[in-house]
C-alpha cells in the first residue's frame, strides 16, 4: 500500500508537527492542498486536545495527523528537581520582560494516558509519535478506530523496532532536521545520522512506507528523497517560515536569513537536544546549569511565551533545520506547490 492510499491523501507530503508552534491555519492548509497536515500536541491536556480537534474539523474535512511525545522514562517530576538556582539565575531576564518568577507547578506535563485517550476518541486520520515505540495496546486501539500510526526514527535500529512493533509508517528523520532530536535507543548525540545516509538504509530495513525528513525544503529535496527510496517527505522549516505558522515574525525572519552553518544543536531551551538558530536566550542559558527535561522546558516556557507576545525573538526557541537557507516562500500554497513539483510522476 502506498502512503497516499494509507493516509487517503493526494500528495505524499507531510507537515512536520511543531510542539508548541503548530497552528490550525497551517495544518488545515497543508491538508486541504492534498498533503497530511500535522498538529503537535506537546503539553496539551485532554480538554485542549478536544478543543483543538474541534477547531481543525471546523475548517477542513481533509485527513490530518495529531502528534504526541511518548515518555522515555527519564522525565523528572517537580518534587525531584530544585528549581531555585535556575530561577535565581534567570531572574534578570524575567524582570526585563516584566514577568513574575514562576512558582513550581503541580506537574510539568499532562499524563500521557490522558492525552492518548483524547486522541483515540478524536479519531484523526493518523497519530504520529516521537521518542519511542507505541505499545501493542495503543496500536490495537488505534487500528480498531482506523487511525494510522506513524513512528519516528533517527537510526536504522529505531526504525526496525518501530516496524517490528507494528506501526504503519516510519519517519526517518536525519540530523539536519529542525527541533528536537527524537532518539530513543541511544543518546541523541550518538544518533546524528544524516538524511542521505539514513533514508536508504531504513528503506532497506523495513517493509512499511518510509517518510524522509531533515534538510528537505524544496522540490530538489523531495526528488532526492524519492531517489533514495522514500515513499513520502516530511517538511518542517519551510512551512514554519510561512505567515500561516504560529512562529513569531522574528522567528520567521531568522529562518529567512539563516544559512546552513548557522543552526546549532543545544539542550539549553528544553533539556533535550534540539536544532535551532542561536540567539540571546540560548547563549544565556548555556552559561547556566541546564535542568533535566521537562523541568528546563517548563522553566524556559515561562518566559518564551511573553517574549513572543512582546516581539522579543531573541528570547524564544528559534527552531530551524539546516536547509533553512533555501526556504524561499512566506505562503503555504507556494511552499506546497514547490514541494509537489519534485514528486515523481
Amino acid at each position: 500500500m502506498t502512503l497516499r492510499e494509507l493516509l487517503g491523501i493526494r500528495h505524499p507530503i507531510v507537515l512536520g508537527p511543531f510542539g508548541g508552534l503548530s497552528s490550525i491555519e497551517l495544518t488545515a492548509a497543508v491538508s486541504d492542498a492534498g498533503g497530511l497536515g500535522s498538529y503537535g500536541l506537546y503539553g496539551y491536556d485532554a480538554e485542549r486536545i478536544h478543543a483543538t480537534v474541534g477547531r481543525l474539523r471546523a475548517v477542513t474535512d481533509a485527513p490530518f495527523a495529531l502528534n504526541l511525545w511518548l515518555p522515555t522514562g527519564d522525565e523528572v517530576l517537580p518534587d525531584a528537581v530544585d528549581l531555585g538556582p535556575a530561577r535565581a539565575a534567570l531572574a534578570p531576564l524575567f524582570e526585563e520582560l516584566g514577568v513574575a518568577l514562576p512558582a513550581p507547578p503541580a506537574r510539568f506535563l499532562p499524563d500521557i494516558e490522558e492525552q492518548l485517550a483524547a486522541v483515540l476518541e478524536a479519531r484523526p486520520a493518523a497519530l504520529s509519535v516521537v521518542y519511542g515505540v507505541p505499545s501493542a495496546d495503543l496500536l490495537a486501539h488505534a487500528h480498531a478506530r482506523d487511525i494510522v500510526v506513524i513512528g519516528t526514527a533517527t537510526t536504522v535500529a529505531e526504525a526496525i523496532a518501530l516496524a517490528d512493533a507494528g506501526v504503519d509508517a516510519v519517519v526517518a528523520t536525519g540530523a539536519e532536521a529542525a527541533g528536537h532530536r527524537v532518539s530513543f535507543l541511544r543518546p541523541a548525540e550518538q544518533s546524528l545520522v544524516g538524511t542521505f545516509a539514513l533514508v536508504p538504509q531504513v528503506v532497506d530495513a523495513v517493509d512499511v512506507p518510509v517518510i524522509a525528513a531533515g534538510g528537505i525544503a524544496d522540490r530538489r529535496g523531495v526528488a532526492a528523497a524519492f531517489a533514495l527510496g522514500a515513499s513520502g517527505v516530511q517538511v518542517g522549516t519551510a512551512f514554519l517560515r510561512t505567515r500561516q505558522s504560529a512562529a513569531s515574525a522574528g522567528h520567521r525572519a531568522a529562518i529567512a536569513a539563516a544559512r546552513d552553518d548557522e543552526t546549532v544543536l543545544t539542550r539549553a531551551m528544553s533539556g533535550r537536544l534540539a536544532r535551532g538558530i542561536p540567539n540571546a536566550a540560548m547563549a544565556a542559558l548555556e552559561r547556566e546549569e541546564i535542568l533535566p527535561f521537562p523541568a528546563q522546558n517548563w522553566l524556559t516556557g515561562q518566559f518564551r511565551t511573553p517574549a513572543a507576545q512582546q516581539g522579543r525573538s531573541d528570547l524564544v526557541s528559534q527552531w530551524a533545520g539546516q536547509a533553512a537557507g533555501i526556504s524561499r516562500y512566506d505562503d503555504v500554497a507556494e511552499v506546497f506547490a514547490d514541494l509537489a513539483a519534485g514528486l515523481p510522476n
